[in-house]
């Protein structure tokens, strides 16, 4: 049903804004679902290279094919794909370095842009040069906005009204402790939260934390806890290499605590998840006005951040959230 209103909705016009929950299937459904009505390749916009290269695996898989024949990704300095490529997941900066190299964005259908309501620059600026080229010289070009959390009113608005479609998807319920103020180090109240979920949780526990340094950290604080649980303690974040990251993701036979970044808050669920532990914090680029030199920040999070980690707790079981700070921090 879903499907066949998408199709309805970009058949009529050029553009689409569709809203549905962490894990709801919009980055690994849509963009094959669209293929009989693209001509030519269609681009899925990702914030970030893990998930770029996570989502074009994850799709190819159901076609039952290789990355690289149908579905593909290019982030940077890597590029798997073909001439047979159709689905191609990209980073922001990849986009827009092909619209400096091509500006009308020949042989491309239809753009993606996925996990819309991160809003960073490259992102919005993707927005705006795709808009325009729609309104100029490619009126041909199909453009689809997704997000989790952010309210599609003003996106639709700025497509010339184009249609919202929403999908409420299937969440689990989800079970939300709050942690009162502490002055431990971090890495001990992520300890304590991991004991405290105890012997009787039947998944695998994702936490958050803001960076590589505090992950590192982490680790070193669960072991005595990992070794007396049998729990594998594995670390998610960019720098790490695809093996290192498919260690994470992929199903085990043990019980794990995967210690990450913000990058499993958005576009791939990691299957098996039925406990997050969310820090509140997140390491952010910024810029100071009064160096002009680049840093990066420790920062709280929005509410809709917390609520897309809280969601990959509940995409495949009943969950369990621990947030490691109050309910009026919230």
């Amino acid at each position: 049903e879903f499907r066949r209103v998408l199709f309805r909705s970009l058949r009529r016009g050029s553009s689409v804004v569709i809203e549905a929950p962490p894990g709801a299937g919009k980055t690994t459904r849509v963009p094959p679902a669209l293929l009989p009505l693209v001509k030519g390749q269609m681009l899925v916009l990702e914030p970030r290279r893990l998930a770029a290269r996570l989502a074009a695996r994850r799709v190819a898989s159901e076609l039952q094919e290789r990355v690289g024949e149908t579905v593909g990704y290019q982030v940077r300095f890597e590029d798997v794909g073909g001439p047979r490529t159709r689905v191609r997941f990209v980073t922001e900066g990849v986009l827009t370095r092909r619209f400096l190299d091509d500006p009308q964005l020949a042989g491309v259908g239809a753009v993606i842009l996925d996990e819309f309501h991160e809003r960073h620059l490259d992102g919005d600026l993707a927005l705006a040069l795709l808009r325009r080229l729609q309104k100029t010289t490619r009126p041909d070009l199909l453009l689809v906005v997704m997000s989790a959390t952010l309210n599609a009113g003003p996106i639709s608005c700025f497509l010339g009204g184009s249609p919202m479609l929403r999908s409420e998807g299937r969440l689990y319920h989800l079970r939300t402790e709050y942690t009162p103020h502490s002055a431990s180090l971090l890495e001990e109240q992520v300890a304590s939260a991991v004991e405290k979920l105890g012997e009787d949780l039947d998944g695998d526990v994702l936490v958050f934390l803001p960076g590589a340094a505090e992950i590192r950290r982490a680790s070193r604080a669960l072991q005595n806890l990992a070794a007396r649980n049998s729990l594998l303690v594995v670390p998610l974040h960019g720098d790490l290499s695809p093996a290192e990251q498919d260690r994470a993701i992929l199903p085990t036979a043990q019980r794990k605590v995967i210690l990450s970044t913000n990058v499993a808050e958005s576009s791939v669920t990691i299957e098996g998840v039925t406990a997050v532990i969310d820090s509140g914090l997140a390491r952010v680029a910024a810029d100071s006005p009064w160096t002009g030199l680049p840093s990066l920040d420790v920062r709280r999070i929005s509410q809709a951040s917390a609520i897309q980690r809280a969601g990959r707790a509940g995409r495949t079981a009943p969950g369990r959230v621990i947030r490691l700070y109050t309910a009026e921090d919230f």
